[in-house]
């Protein structure tokens, strides 16, 4: 019986942001449960070269290149998708980002923020999670089952300096989580659940210059951050695994509306 609630090698699952760092390592995992993949990058000779790796080891894959901000392209997925495997099952928002504009500098203050960028960001981030969870969410009500699961941040609760744009976006997805879980629950039944993961701080592309130097050794922001950090350490995007994994399969089945931090208790710790 525990196994079956666990059990998610049926599932068809769509990852937005599947060639970054923890999209990517997402969508590896869960072709390895069995389940069928199909996964969203901007760049079109990543996502071949993404398709093509994972091929090597997994037949039920699936890639498509495009922006998360392009209606007709997800719908043109969508579609895709279904006439390929039947359904869409659950949806996972990895895509998102930042851009230096949006985050205030050390020599810097707020009175420096370049609104262009942080529309931007807040665009990616926000917009890019609610778009998708629109165009295949619709699909889950329909068939009245599916599952939502959207990528938070540390940001979002604890606001840390200098990236500003990147913190009030995804405070914004922590709401819109909790909404929607409640919007389609109410509406199209239990069988429709929306939750987020909020990270703690995993180093990817994105941020790497920021935690680490050259040399290996931690930048004073990542010194601050492992301080802070009751684990004494950074994550390792497997460590992401194990939740997202729990919240698809049916032993999550009566939750909805939640954020789940995975932060080696960083979110716990006062610092005292």
């Amino acid at each position: 019986m525990c196994i079956k609630l666990f059990n998610i090698s049926e599932k068809v699952i769509l990852v937005t942001g599947g060639t970054g760092v923890l999209g990517g390592s997402l969508a590896e995992y869960l072709l390895s449960t069995g389940a069928k993949v199909a996964f969203i990058g901007r760049t079109q000779t990543k996502v071949l070269n993404k398709v093509i790796g994972l091929k090597q080891k997994y037949s039920n894959v699936l890639g498509f290149s495009g922006s998360v901000l392009d209606k007709d392209f997800l719908k043109k997925v969508k579609n895709d998708v279904e006439e390929a495997w039947g359904s869409i099952d659950v949806l996972i928002n990895a895509a998102g980002g930042n851009m230096p504009g949006a985050i205030i500098g050390d020599a810097q203050s707020i009175f420096d923020l370049k609104m262009e960028d942080f529309r931007k960001v807040s665009e990616l981030n926000l917009d890019g999670s609610v778009l998708p969870s629109l165009v295949f969410g619709e699909l889950m009500a329909e068939r009245g089952h599916g599952c939502i699961i959207n990528i938070s941040s540390m940001a979002a609760s604890r606001p840390l300096s200098r990236v500003v744009g990147y913190s009030a976006s995804k405070a914004a997805i922590d709401n819109f989580t909790k909404w929607l879980g409640t919007e389609l629950a109410l509406k199209f039944g239990e069988g429709l659940r929306v939750n987020a993961v909020a990270p703690g701080f995993f180093i990817s592309n994105q941020n790497k210059h920021l935690l680490i130097l050259e040399d290996g050794s931690y930048t004073d922001r990542g010194n601050a951050i492992i301080k802070n950090t009751p684990m004494k350490r950074f994550g390792r995007a497997e460590e992401l695994h194990g939740t997202v994994h729990w919240l698809i399969s049916d032993a999550a089945s009566f939750v909805t509306g939640t954020v789940i931090p995975v932060d080696g208790g960083f979110n716990a710790y006062s610092g005292v």
